[in-house]
Protein backbone atom coordinates (compact mmCIF):
# COMPACT_ATOMS: atom_id res chain seq x y z
CA UNK A 1 0.00 0.00 0.00
CA UNK A 2 1.67 3.24 -0.94
CA UNK A 3 1.77 6.45 0.93
CA UNK A 4 -0.89 7.89 -1.16
CA UNK A 5 -3.51 4.88 -0.58
CA UNK A 6 -2.75 5.51 3.45
CA UNK A 7 -3.49 8.70 3.35
CA UNK A 8 -6.86 7.84 1.31
CA UNK A 9 -7.81 5.70 3.81
CA UNK A 10 -7.26 8.30 6.64
CA UNK A 11 -9.11 10.82 4.63
CA UNK A 12 -11.89 8.35 4.38
CA UNK A 13 -12.10 7.63 7.88
CA UNK A 14 -12.28 11.05 8.97
CA UNK A 15 -14.91 11.99 6.26
CA UNK A 16 -17.00 9.52 7.86
CA UNK A 17 -16.56 10.72 11.16
CA UNK A 18 -16.84 13.84 9.99
CA UNK A 19 -20.47 13.26 8.31
CA UNK A 20 -21.75 10.82 10.87
CA UNK A 21 -21.04 12.51 14.46
CA UNK A 22 -23.38 14.90 14.14
CA UNK A 23 -24.25 16.79 17.32
CA UNK A 24 -21.54 14.48 19.11
CA UNK A 25 -18.06 15.70 20.71
CA UNK A 26 -15.52 14.61 18.29
CA UNK A 27 -13.77 13.22 21.36
CA UNK A 28 -16.82 11.13 21.80
CA UNK A 29 -17.51 9.81 18.78
CA UNK A 30 -13.60 9.00 18.18
CA UNK A 31 -13.57 6.21 20.89
CA UNK A 32 -16.75 5.03 18.80
CA UNK A 33 -14.70 5.23 15.89
CA UNK A 34 -11.95 4.13 17.35
CA UNK A 35 -13.26 0.55 18.78
CA UNK A 36 -14.53 -0.40 15.25
CA UNK A 37 -11.73 -0.01 13.69
CA UNK A 38 -9.85 -1.79 15.98
CA UNK A 39 -12.35 -4.87 15.69
CA UNK A 40 -11.96 -4.48 12.02
CA UNK A 41 -8.57 -5.21 12.59
CA UNK A 42 -8.57 -7.76 15.35
CA UNK A 43 -11.41 -9.94 13.01
CA UNK A 44 -9.17 -9.79 10.00
CA UNK A 45 -6.05 -10.62 11.56
CA UNK A 46 -8.35 -13.72 13.17
CA UNK A 47 -9.94 -14.63 10.26
CA UNK A 48 -6.70 -15.13 8.52
CA UNK A 49 -5.16 -17.06 10.93
CA UNK A 50 -8.23 -19.09 11.01
CA UNK A 51 -7.62 -19.70 7.14
CA UNK A 52 -4.34 -20.86 7.71
CA UNK A 53 -5.36 -23.63 10.65
CA UNK A 54 -7.85 -24.67 8.72
CA UNK A 55 -6.46 -25.20 5.15
CA UNK A 56 -9.05 -27.03 3.21
CA UNK A 57 -11.78 -27.09 5.86
CA UNK A 58 -11.99 -23.53 5.71
CA UNK A 59 -15.60 -23.23 4.74
CA UNK A 60 -16.30 -21.47 1.00
CA UNK A 61 -17.27 -17.75 1.35
CA UNK A 62 -20.14 -18.29 -1.07
CA UNK A 63 -21.35 -21.38 0.99
CA UNK A 64 -23.68 -18.80 2.41
CA UNK A 65 -23.89 -15.17 1.35
CA UNK A 66 -22.82 -12.58 4.21
CA UNK A 67 -22.06 -15.08 6.61
CA UNK A 68 -18.18 -15.30 7.70
CA UNK A 69 -17.25 -18.79 6.76
CA UNK A 70 -15.63 -19.43 10.33
CA UNK A 71 -19.62 -19.27 11.49
CA UNK A 72 -20.29 -22.17 9.36
CA UNK A 73 -17.15 -24.00 10.11
CA UNK A 74 -18.28 -23.80 13.92
CA UNK A 75 -22.11 -24.97 12.84
CA UNK A 76 -20.67 -27.99 10.97
CA UNK A 77 -17.89 -28.90 13.58
CA UNK A 78 -19.12 -28.30 17.21
CA UNK A 79 -16.99 -31.23 18.71
CA UNK A 80 -13.77 -29.47 17.06
CA UNK A 81 -14.52 -25.76 18.61
CA UNK A 82 -12.55 -25.92 22.00
CA UNK A 83 -9.48 -27.62 20.41
CA UNK A 84 -9.12 -25.12 17.38
CA UNK A 85 -9.55 -22.29 19.70
CA UNK A 86 -6.62 -23.94 22.13
CA UNK A 87 -4.43 -23.71 18.71
CA UNK A 88 -5.86 -19.92 18.38
CA UNK A 89 -4.86 -18.94 21.65
CA UNK A 90 -1.39 -20.34 21.13
CA UNK A 91 -0.74 -18.83 17.58
CA UNK A 92 -2.54 -15.27 17.15
CA UNK A 93 -2.97 -15.20 21.23
CA UNK A 94 -6.55 -14.53 21.02
CA UNK A 95 -10.23 -15.69 19.89
CA UNK A 96 -13.62 -13.69 18.88
CA UNK A 97 -16.64 -16.01 18.60
CA UNK A 98 -17.78 -15.93 15.10
CA UNK A 99 -21.40 -13.81 15.83
CA UNK A 100 -18.71 -11.28 17.28
CA UNK A 101 -16.38 -10.91 14.38
CA UNK A 102 -16.30 -7.84 12.12
CA UNK A 103 -18.13 -9.31 9.04
CA UNK A 104 -21.03 -10.63 11.06
CA UNK A 105 -21.67 -7.08 12.84
CA UNK A 106 -21.44 -5.10 9.20
CA UNK A 107 -23.41 -7.48 8.31
CA UNK A 108 -26.20 -6.86 10.80
CA UNK A 109 -25.81 -3.06 10.42
CA UNK A 110 -26.12 -3.43 6.81
CA UNK A 111 -29.72 -4.87 7.39
CA UNK A 112 -30.30 -2.81 9.91
CA UNK A 113 -30.75 -5.77 12.56
CA UNK A 114 -32.68 -4.51 15.62
CA UNK A 115 -30.49 -6.80 17.76
CA UNK A 116 -27.14 -4.81 16.32
CA UNK A 117 -26.34 -2.39 19.63
CA UNK A 118 -26.99 -5.89 21.89
CA UNK A 119 -24.62 -8.18 19.90
CA UNK A 120 -21.79 -5.44 19.99
CA UNK A 121 -22.87 -4.47 23.94
CA UNK A 122 -22.17 -8.39 24.13
CA UNK A 123 -19.19 -8.88 22.05
CA UNK A 124 -17.35 -6.07 23.58
CA UNK A 125 -17.66 -7.57 26.92
CA UNK A 126 -16.21 -10.62 25.47
CA UNK A 127 -13.44 -9.44 24.10
CA UNK A 128 -12.23 -7.88 27.27
CA UNK A 129 -13.20 -10.50 29.42
CA UNK A 130 -12.71 -14.04 26.91
CA UNK A 131 -10.45 -13.10 24.16
CA UNK A 132 -7.31 -12.58 25.46
CA UNK A 133 -5.25 -14.97 28.00
CA UNK A 134 -4.80 -11.80 30.25
CA UNK A 135 -8.39 -10.02 30.54
CA UNK A 136 -8.14 -6.45 29.03
CA UNK A 137 -10.68 -5.48 31.30
CA UNK A 138 -12.52 -2.19 30.85
CA UNK A 139 -11.13 -2.17 27.39
CA UNK A 140 -14.49 -0.57 26.15
CA UNK A 141 -14.99 1.32 29.36
CA UNK A 142 -15.67 4.29 27.74
CA UNK A 143 -17.56 3.22 24.91
CA UNK A 144 -21.30 3.74 26.21
CA UNK A 145 -23.48 2.07 23.93
CA UNK A 146 -26.99 3.21 25.94
CA UNK A 147 -25.44 6.85 25.36
CA UNK A 148 -28.28 9.15 24.85
CA UNK A 149 -25.41 11.10 22.48
CA UNK A 150 -26.31 8.09 20.29
CA UNK A 151 -29.96 8.60 20.46
CA UNK A 152 -32.54 8.57 23.27
CA UNK A 153 -34.00 5.68 22.34
CA UNK A 154 -32.95 2.02 21.33
CA UNK A 155 -34.31 2.03 18.54
CA UNK A 156 -32.53 5.70 17.32
CA UNK A 157 -29.06 4.37 19.02
CA UNK A 158 -29.28 0.69 17.39
CA UNK A 159 -30.25 2.98 13.95
CA UNK A 160 -27.22 5.48 14.63
CA UNK A 161 -24.64 2.49 14.74
CA UNK A 162 -25.68 0.72 11.87
CA UNK A 163 -25.17 3.63 10.34
CA UNK A 164 -21.96 4.29 11.39
CA UNK A 165 -20.54 0.22 11.14
CA UNK A 166 -22.03 0.62 7.60
CA UNK A 167 -20.24 3.55 6.59
CA UNK A 168 -17.31 2.49 7.85
CA UNK A 169 -17.41 -1.06 6.40
CA UNK A 170 -18.18 0.52 2.64
CA UNK A 171 -15.07 3.27 3.30
CA UNK A 172 -12.28 0.63 4.18
CA UNK A 173 -14.09 -2.55 2.16
CA UNK A 174 -10.92 -1.56 -0.35
CA UNK A 175 -8.32 -1.04 1.35
CA UNK A 176 -5.53 -3.82 2.51
CA UNK A 177 -6.36 -5.20 5.77
CA UNK A 178 -2.87 -5.69 7.03
CA UNK A 179 -1.60 -4.57 10.80
CA UNK A 180 0.37 -1.71 9.81
CA UNK A 181 -2.11 -0.21 7.36
CA UNK A 182 -4.72 -0.39 9.76
CA UNK A 183 -2.54 0.90 12.54
CA UNK A 184 -1.08 3.75 10.58
CA UNK A 185 -5.38 4.98 10.19
CA UNK A 186 -6.02 4.48 13.78
CA UNK A 187 -2.98 6.70 14.27
CA UNK A 188 -3.88 9.07 11.46
CA UNK A 189 -7.47 9.64 13.43
CA UNK A 190 -5.89 10.06 16.28
CA UNK A 191 -3.76 12.97 14.77
CA UNK A 192 -7.22 14.50 12.83
CA UNK A 193 -9.15 14.15 16.09
CA UNK A 194 -6.02 15.74 18.19
CA UNK A 195 -6.06 18.63 15.78
CA UNK A 196 -9.63 19.71 16.53
CA UNK A 197 -9.68 19.12 20.02
CA UNK A 198 -6.79 21.62 20.49
CA UNK A 199 -5.32 21.88 23.90
CA UNK A 200 -6.82 18.55 25.34
CA UNK A 201 -4.64 16.72 22.63
CA UNK A 202 -1.29 17.20 24.60
CA UNK A 203 -2.96 14.65 27.21
CA UNK A 204 -2.60 11.69 24.49
CA UNK A 205 -0.58 12.38 21.57
CA UNK A 206 2.69 13.12 20.20
CA UNK A 207 3.02 14.34 17.02
CA UNK A 208 5.11 11.72 14.90
CA UNK A 209 7.80 14.03 13.58
CA UNK A 210 8.82 14.36 17.23
CA UNK A 211 8.31 10.97 18.42
CA UNK A 212 10.91 10.02 15.75
CA UNK A 213 13.43 11.82 16.83
CA UNK A 214 12.90 10.57 20.39
CA UNK A 215 13.07 7.09 19.09
CA UNK A 216 15.75 7.38 16.67
CA UNK A 217 18.02 8.60 19.74
CA UNK A 218 17.38 6.12 22.10
CA UNK A 219 17.70 3.07 19.88
CA UNK A 220 21.11 4.49 18.96
CA UNK A 221 23.80 2.76 20.88
CA UNK A 222 24.52 4.60 24.35
CA UNK A 223 27.93 4.77 24.50
CA UNK A 224 28.86 5.41 21.06
CA UNK A 225 26.06 6.68 19.10
CA UNK A 226 28.37 6.31 15.62
CA UNK A 227 28.48 2.73 15.32
CA UNK A 228 24.49 3.29 14.85
CA UNK A 229 21.33 1.21 16.16
CA UNK A 230 21.48 -1.39 18.95
CA UNK A 231 20.24 -4.92 18.13
CA UNK A 232 18.01 -5.24 20.38
CA UNK A 233 16.09 -3.14 23.79
CA UNK A 234 15.16 -5.67 26.43
CA UNK A 235 12.62 -3.47 27.66
CA UNK A 236 11.03 -0.26 26.89
CA UNK A 237 9.20 2.06 29.07
CA UNK A 238 6.79 5.71 28.28
CA UNK A 239 5.42 6.46 31.83
CA UNK A 240 3.22 9.04 30.29
CA UNK A 241 2.31 6.94 27.26
CA UNK A 242 -0.95 8.64 25.60
CA UNK A 243 -1.97 6.54 22.82
CA UNK A 244 1.06 4.70 22.68
CA UNK A 245 2.79 6.38 20.04
CA UNK A 246 5.98 6.59 21.31
CA UNK A 247 6.60 3.37 22.59
CA UNK A 248 5.23 2.27 19.01
CA UNK A 249 7.70 4.11 16.98
CA UNK A 250 10.37 2.40 19.43
CA UNK A 251 9.68 -1.06 18.91
CA UNK A 252 9.52 0.50 14.35
CA UNK A 253 13.31 1.63 14.58
CA UNK A 254 14.36 -1.94 15.55
CA UNK A 255 11.64 -3.86 14.13
CA UNK A 256 9.07 -6.26 15.51
CA UNK A 257 11.53 -8.87 17.40
CA UNK A 258 13.91 -5.76 18.18
CA UNK A 259 11.75 -4.39 21.56
CA UNK A 260 11.41 -7.97 24.04
CA UNK A 261 8.68 -6.04 26.07
CA UNK A 262 7.22 -2.38 25.98
CA UNK A 263 5.95 -0.79 29.14
CA UNK A 264 3.87 1.94 29.39
CA UNK A 265 1.96 3.77 32.00
CA UNK A 266 -1.30 6.52 31.58
CA UNK A 267 -3.83 8.00 33.77
CA UNK A 268 -6.20 9.27 31.41
CA UNK A 269 -8.40 6.05 31.44
CA UNK A 270 -10.20 7.13 28.15
CA UNK A 271 -6.14 7.80 26.46
CA UNK A 272 -5.27 4.00 28.95
CA UNK A 273 -7.93 2.35 26.79
CA UNK A 274 -6.62 3.70 23.16
CA UNK A 275 -2.92 2.76 23.98
CA UNK A 276 -4.35 -1.02 24.58
CA UNK A 277 -5.61 -0.78 21.72
CA UNK A 278 -2.91 0.78 19.45
CA UNK A 279 -0.50 -1.89 20.47
CA UNK A 280 -3.14 -5.00 19.17
CA UNK A 281 -3.68 -3.03 16.18
CA UNK A 282 0.20 -2.81 15.50
CA UNK A 283 0.42 -6.57 15.61
CA UNK A 284 1.87 -6.36 19.14
CA UNK A 285 0.96 -9.55 21.15
CA UNK A 286 -0.73 -8.86 24.63
CA UNK A 287 2.31 -10.99 25.56
CA UNK A 288 4.95 -8.36 24.45
CA UNK A 289 3.49 -5.12 26.47
CA UNK A 290 2.03 -4.14 29.35
CA UNK A 291 -0.08 -0.71 29.53
CA UNK A 292 -0.96 0.07 33.23
CA UNK A 293 -3.74 2.51 33.96
CA UNK A 294 -2.14 4.74 37.13
CA UNK A 295 -0.47 7.80 38.40
CA UNK A 296 3.52 8.01 37.80
CA UNK A 297 3.98 10.91 40.43
CA UNK A 298 3.07 8.56 42.85
CA UNK A 299 4.42 5.46 41.68
CA UNK A 300 1.59 3.31 41.92
CA UNK A 301 2.48 0.54 39.42
CA UNK A 302 3.24 -2.35 41.42
CA UNK A 303 5.61 -3.74 39.53
CA UNK A 304 7.58 -0.39 40.12
CA UNK A 305 7.50 -0.25 43.61
CA UNK A 306 9.70 -3.29 44.30
CA UNK A 307 12.20 -2.06 47.62
CA UNK A 308 14.77 -4.85 46.97
CA UNK A 309 17.24 -2.71 44.16
CA UNK A 310 18.34 -6.27 42.70
CA UNK A 311 14.63 -6.96 41.79
CA UNK A 312 13.97 -3.84 40.27
CA UNK A 313 12.61 -3.54 36.98
CA UNK A 314 15.32 -1.38 34.82
CA UNK A 315 14.76 0.10 31.48
CA UNK A 316 17.72 0.02 28.25
CA UNK A 317 15.07 2.96 27.05
CA UNK A 318 13.01 5.60 28.01
CA UNK A 319 10.51 8.03 26.18
CA UNK A 320 7.89 10.59 27.44
CA UNK A 321 6.19 13.41 26.88
CA UNK A 322 4.54 14.60 29.95
CA UNK A 323 2.13 17.01 30.81
CA UNK A 324 4.02 20.60 30.83
CA UNK A 325 4.56 22.02 34.06
CA UNK A 326 2.10 20.16 35.59
CA UNK A 327 0.63 20.95 39.26
CA UNK A 328 1.13 18.35 41.69
CA UNK A 329 0.87 18.02 45.37
CA UNK A 330 4.22 16.67 46.95
CA UNK A 331 4.06 15.55 50.10
CA UNK A 332 6.28 14.78 52.96
CA UNK A 333 6.47 10.67 52.06
CA UNK A 334 7.47 11.65 48.57
CA UNK A 335 10.63 13.53 49.90
CA UNK A 336 11.46 9.91 50.92
CA UNK A 337 10.89 8.34 48.20
CA UNK A 338 13.55 6.54 46.43
CA UNK A 339 13.09 8.69 43.33
CA UNK A 340 13.32 11.60 44.71
CA UNK A 341 15.65 11.55 47.47
CA UNK A 342 19.09 11.69 46.65
CA UNK A 343 17.39 15.34 44.20
CA UNK A 344 14.77 16.78 45.94
CA UNK A 345 11.41 17.10 45.24
CA UNK A 346 10.16 19.29 42.42
CA UNK A 347 8.09 22.49 43.19
CA UNK A 348 4.26 22.61 43.34
CA UNK A 349 3.98 24.64 40.24
CA UNK A 350 5.56 22.33 38.12
CA UNK A 351 5.98 18.37 38.30
CA UNK A 352 8.43 18.56 34.96
CA UNK A 353 12.08 17.22 37.16
CA UNK A 354 9.59 14.93 39.30
CA UNK A 355 8.46 13.36 36.22
CA UNK A 356 12.06 13.31 34.80
CA UNK A 357 13.39 11.46 37.66
CA UNK A 358 10.48 9.05 38.25
CA UNK A 359 11.74 7.71 34.37
CA UNK A 360 15.61 8.16 35.27
CA UNK A 361 15.25 6.39 38.37
CA UNK A 362 14.18 2.48 36.13
CA UNK A 363 16.24 3.74 33.55
CA UNK A 364 19.65 0.98 33.16
CA UNK A 365 23.57 1.32 33.41
CA UNK A 366 23.17 1.13 29.81
CA UNK A 367 20.04 2.79 28.76
CA UNK A 368 19.49 6.28 27.28
CA UNK A 369 16.05 8.09 28.08
CA UNK A 370 14.79 11.05 26.00
CA UNK A 371 12.02 13.30 27.28
CA UNK A 372 9.86 16.59 25.60
CA UNK A 373 9.61 19.46 28.14
CA UNK A 374 9.22 23.25 28.49
CA UNK A 375 12.38 24.78 28.42
CA UNK A 376 11.74 26.50 31.74
CA UNK A 377 13.72 23.02 33.07
CA UNK A 378 16.58 24.53 31.36
CA UNK A 379 16.99 27.45 33.45
CA UNK A 380 14.39 28.19 36.50
CA UNK A 381 15.67 28.48 39.98
CA UNK A 382 14.78 27.21 43.58
CA UNK A 383 14.66 23.14 43.68
CA UNK A 384 14.72 22.88 39.93
CA UNK A 385 18.12 24.66 39.99
CA UNK A 386 19.40 22.15 42.66
CA UNK A 387 18.15 19.05 40.96
CA UNK A 388 19.28 20.49 37.48
CA UNK A 389 22.82 20.95 39.31
CA UNK A 390 23.30 17.82 40.78
CA UNK A 391 22.33 15.93 37.47
CA UNK A 392 24.71 17.83 35.84
CA UNK A 393 27.24 17.70 38.39
CA UNK A 394 26.73 13.53 38.36
CA UNK A 395 27.43 13.59 34.58
CA UNK A 396 23.59 12.73 33.57
CA UNK A 397 22.67 15.19 31.20
CA UNK A 398 23.81 14.29 27.95
CA UNK A 399 22.25 16.13 25.62
CA UNK A 400 19.85 19.67 25.29
CA UNK A 401 17.81 19.66 22.24
CA UNK A 402 15.56 23.00 21.34
CA UNK A 403 12.87 22.52 19.19
CA UNK A 404 11.08 24.80 17.05
CA UNK A 405 7.60 26.79 18.56
CA UNK A 406 3.76 25.80 18.23
CA UNK A 407 4.70 22.11 16.51
CA UNK A 408 2.01 20.92 19.28
CA UNK A 409 -1.64 20.64 19.58
CA UNK A 410 -1.72 21.12 22.79
CA UNK A 411 0.59 24.74 23.44
CA UNK A 412 2.66 26.92 20.92
CA UNK A 413 5.58 27.94 23.24
CA UNK A 414 8.71 26.36 21.87
CA UNK A 415 9.94 23.04 24.36
CA UNK A 416 13.02 21.00 24.20
CA UNK A 417 14.39 17.38 24.66
CA UNK A 418 16.70 16.43 26.98
CA UNK A 419 19.09 13.01 26.49
CA UNK A 420 20.03 11.48 29.93
CA UNK A 421 22.26 8.49 30.65
CA UNK A 422 23.41 6.77 34.02
CA UNK A 423 26.91 6.23 32.20
CA UNK A 424 28.20 8.56 29.33
CA UNK A 425 31.28 9.24 27.84
CA UNK A 426 31.71 12.71 26.62
CA UNK A 427 32.33 14.74 29.79
CA UNK A 428 31.01 17.89 27.88
CA UNK A 429 26.84 18.59 27.43
CA UNK A 430 26.09 19.43 23.43
CA UNK A 431 23.65 21.76 22.59
CA UNK A 432 21.08 21.72 19.57
CA UNK A 433 19.18 24.17 18.50
CA UNK A 434 17.21 23.47 16.21
CA UNK A 435 14.86 26.32 16.72
CA UNK A 436 15.04 27.50 13.32
CA UNK A 437 14.51 24.50 11.24
CA UNK A 438 10.93 23.92 10.49
CA UNK A 439 8.18 24.01 7.48
CA UNK A 440 5.80 26.94 8.97
CA UNK A 441 2.24 25.92 8.65
CA UNK A 442 -1.23 27.22 8.87
CA UNK A 443 -2.20 26.02 12.67
CA UNK A 444 0.88 23.77 13.44
CA UNK A 445 4.69 24.23 12.40
CA UNK A 446 6.01 20.90 11.42
CA UNK A 447 9.55 19.61 10.92
CA UNK A 448 10.36 17.76 7.57
CA UNK A 449 12.44 14.72 6.90
CA UNK A 450 15.87 16.64 6.61
CA UNK A 451 15.25 18.79 9.89
CA UNK A 452 14.83 15.14 11.88
CA UNK A 453 17.81 13.84 10.26
CA UNK A 454 19.99 16.71 11.00
CA UNK A 455 18.86 16.36 14.47
CA UNK A 456 19.49 12.59 14.64
CA UNK A 457 22.91 13.48 13.02
CA UNK A 458 24.14 15.85 15.09
CA UNK A 459 23.69 13.95 17.91
CA UNK A 460 24.73 10.72 16.66
CA UNK A 461 28.09 12.08 15.65
CA UNK A 462 28.39 15.02 18.39
CA UNK A 463 28.79 17.20 15.93
CA UNK A 464 29.65 21.11 16.10
CA UNK A 465 28.13 23.41 13.54
CA UNK A 466 27.96 27.53 13.79
CA UNK A 467 24.76 28.81 15.11
CA UNK A 468 23.10 25.24 15.11
CA UNK A 469 25.25 22.92 17.75
CA UNK A 470 28.26 22.70 20.50
CA UNK A 471 29.86 20.70 23.06
CA UNK A 472 30.20 22.84 25.73
CA UNK A 473 32.36 21.87 28.64
CA UNK A 474 31.59 21.35 32.28
CA UNK A 475 33.61 24.25 33.06
CA UNK A 476 31.57 26.73 31.43
CA UNK A 477 28.10 25.80 32.41
CA UNK A 478 29.49 26.32 36.53
CA UNK A 479 30.79 29.17 35.32
CA UNK A 480 26.99 30.04 34.02
CA UNK A 481 25.39 28.74 37.59
CA UNK A 482 24.21 25.36 36.10
CA UNK A 483 22.13 27.06 33.53
CA UNK A 484 21.23 24.75 30.05
CA UNK A 485 19.51 28.24 28.54
CA UNK A 486 20.05 27.51 25.16
CA UNK A 487 20.82 30.91 23.22
CA UNK A 488 23.45 31.36 26.03
CA UNK A 489 25.33 28.89 24.21
CA UNK A 490 24.33 28.26 20.63
CA UNK A 491 22.83 32.03 19.24
CA UNK A 492 20.88 31.76 16.06
CA UNK A 493 21.38 35.71 15.97
CA UNK A 494 23.80 36.90 13.18
CA UNK A 495 26.72 39.22 14.63
CA UNK A 496 26.14 42.46 12.50
CA UNK A 497 29.39 43.38 10.51
CA UNK A 498 31.90 45.56 12.56
CA UNK A 499 32.39 48.66 10.82
CA UNK A 500 35.94 50.74 10.59
CA UNK A 501 35.52 54.53 10.88
CA UNK A 502 38.57 55.81 9.93
CA UNK A 503 38.31 52.96 6.89
CA UNK A 504 35.41 54.92 5.81
CA UNK A 505 36.21 58.27 6.59
CA UNK A 506 39.59 57.57 4.71
CA UNK A 507 37.26 56.14 1.54
CA UNK A 508 35.32 59.23 1.04
CA UNK A 509 38.16 61.46 1.00
CA UNK A 510 39.68 59.69 -1.62
CA UNK A 511 36.13 59.63 -3.05
CA UNK A 512 36.10 63.75 -2.55
CA UNK A 513 39.79 63.69 -3.80
CA UNK A 514 38.34 62.12 -7.40
CA UNK A 515 35.50 64.15 -7.65
CA UNK A 516 37.17 66.91 -7.19
CA UNK A 517 39.94 66.15 -9.89
CA UNK A 518 37.47 65.05 -12.43
CA UNK A 519 35.50 67.88 -12.40
CA UNK A 520 38.77 69.91 -12.57
CA UNK A 521 39.58 68.22 -16.17
CA UNK A 522 36.24 68.46 -17.05
CA UNK A 523 36.47 72.76 -16.69
CA UNK A 524 39.21 72.35 -19.31
CA UNK A 525 36.61 70.92 -22.01
CA UNK A 526 34.19 73.67 -21.36
CA UNK A 527 36.85 76.02 -21.02
CA UNK A 528 38.26 75.72 -24.27
CA UNK A 529 34.55 75.09 -25.94
CA UNK A 530 33.63 78.53 -24.79
CA UNK A 531 31.17 76.61 -22.40
CA UNK A 532 30.10 77.75 -18.38
CA UNK A 533 32.09 75.61 -15.85
CA UNK A 534 31.02 73.57 -13.50
CA UNK A 535 31.18 75.17 -9.84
Amino acid sequence: MTENDQKQLGDTLWAIADQLRGAMNADDFRDYMLAFLFLRYLSDNYESAAKKELGRDYPDHTARLNMPPLRLWYDANPEDIAEFEKQMRRKVHYVIKPEFLWNSIAEQARIHDPELLHTLQQGFKYIENESFESAFQGLFSEINLDSEKLGKKYTDRNAKLCAIITKIAEGIARFSTRSDILGDAYEYLIGQFAAGSGKKAGEFYTPQQISTILSEIVTLDSQDPTTGKRNKLDKVLDFACGSGSLLLNVRKQLGPHGVGKIYGQEKNITTYNLARMNMLLHGVKDSEFEIYHGDSLLNDWPILREANPAKKLRFDAVVANPPFSYRWEPTEALSEDFRFKSYGLAPKSAADFAFLLHGFHFLSQEGVMAIILPHGVLFRGGAEERIRAKLLKDGHIDTVIGLPANLFFSTGIPVCILVLKRCKKPDDVLFINASEYFEKGKRQNRLRPEHIDKIVSTYQFRQEQERYSRRVSMEEIKANDFNLNISRYVSTTVAEEVIDLGAVNRELVALEEKVMAATSKHNEFLKELGLPLLP
